[in-house]
């Protein structure tokens, strides 16, 4: 695990993270902000929408965000709880998503007295490439057929 010390840059992200918190979450449906920062300095940040079929975290509208605006790479990002939770680590499904657009991007995590900064990678335990399981578009339209999957303790039905 490769920890990183915070810089002035990475404190000001988690102040920004916070002021859109107490700011905008002050409803059932908006519950933690993120801020995420460019290598030149900008930052952009977001809420998370909960819905009862789900919704997106607000790591996720972050990077759509960044990504209206033409942002190819962050650097940095931040998650912080409302009513003065701190900051939150992202779950699962965020670390992944982080990982598969923003390979080299580093999380700030931890309690406020001892944050650190870690390669998104460091908080997979197992890593997952999205690009390994994507379906290759092209043999579908070479062959007109889906992919079957490979079962190894499958056998042909004519052995039955």
């Amino acid at each position: 695990m490769t920890t990183t010390m915070l810089l002035d840059t990475d404190r000001a992200l988690v102040q920004a993270a916070t002021a859109v918190a107490k700011l905008r979450c002050r409803s059932a449906n908006h519950t933690v902000a993120a801020a995420a920062r460019t290598a030149d300095g900008r930052v952009f940040t977001g809420v998370d929408l909960l819905h009862p079929t789900g919704g997106p975290c607000a790591e996720i509208v972050v990077l759509g965000t960044a990504a209206t605006q033409g942002v190819g790479k962050l650097e940095a990002i931040v998650a912080v709880g409302d009513r003065g939770r701190g900051v939150v680590p992202p779950c699962g499904r965020c670390r992944q998503v982080l990982l598969d657009y923003h390979p080299g991007i580093r999380v700030i995590v931890g309690p406020l007295d001892a944050l650190r900064k870690l390669p998104v990678a460091d908080l997979l335990p197992e890593r997952d490439t999205w690009a390994d399981q994507r379906l290759d578009a092209s043999a579908i339209v070479r062959t007109g057929q889906w992919p079957m999957p490979t079962v190894p303790t499958s056998r042909p039905a004519s052995e039955d």
